[in-house]
């Protein structure tokens, strides 16, 4: 039987994996085949209350309080430091800098990765949400009075039909999107730079 640090280990390594694939959630059959919440519940614990990485519940409702709407079992896991992150992929400064196209997806989880550590280190109680894999928003936060959408792009392609819909659905007082492209303001939505994620 795995013994927590070799288990805290696998989860750890397994970080870039979850952010190289579209989950709607943590997938413990990326750990390894036959893998089970209770066999990594304590190892992800573990990694969480060290400061290594850092969970992102799923709301259930898109109401206050957010902490009493989330799904305990419906998580993201994200690593506390991108650059050691990156390091441990042979990621170099000048595949981020100048787009490496053989990054992929790996890339977008990155960014999405880079844009919570922003949000967090800022005191910001941060959340997800999905429903029924129709609608998913990256984060969702209260800003203010208001409960607001966060969508993280890691281009300047900026097309949501989730964003959209939830703007439909819960007509927040704003949206925000964090992309490459420049500050703006347009359809109800705040157009925030990647660079800039830090003054949210």
């Amino acid at each position: 039987k795995e013994n927590i640090i070799s288990k805290t280990r696998i989860v750890y390594k397994n970080l870039s994996v979850q952010l190289s694939k579209e989950n709607t959630k943590f997938k413990y059959n990326l750990l390894k085949r036959g893998a089970r919440a209770s066999e990594y519940e304590e190892a992800i614990e573990w990694i969480s209350l060290s400061g290594i990485a850092s969970m992102l519940y799923r709301l259930d409702n898109v109401k206050l309080s957010l902490n009493a709407n989330k799904n305990i079992k419906d998580f993201k896991l994200y690593a506390n430091d991108v650059g050691l992150l990156s390091s441990m992929e042979n990621i170099k400064l000048n595949d981020v800098l100048y787009g490496n196209e053989k990054l992929n997806e790996f890339y977008e989880g990155l960014v999405e990765n880079y844009v919570f550590n922003e949000l967090k280190v800022n005191g910001r109680e941060l959340y997800y949400l999905n429903e029924n894999d129709n609608m998913e928003i990256d984060f969702i936060t209260r800003i203010n009075d208001d409960i607001i959408p966060i969508e993280v792009k890691s281009s300047e392609r900026v097309k949501s039909k989730s964003l959209t819909k939830y703007i439909e659905k819960y007509k927040p007082k704003y949206a925000i999107r964090i992309s490459e492209k420049n500050f703006g303001f347009e359809n109800n939505i705040k157009s925030v730079p990647l660079y800039a994620a830090y003054c949210i």
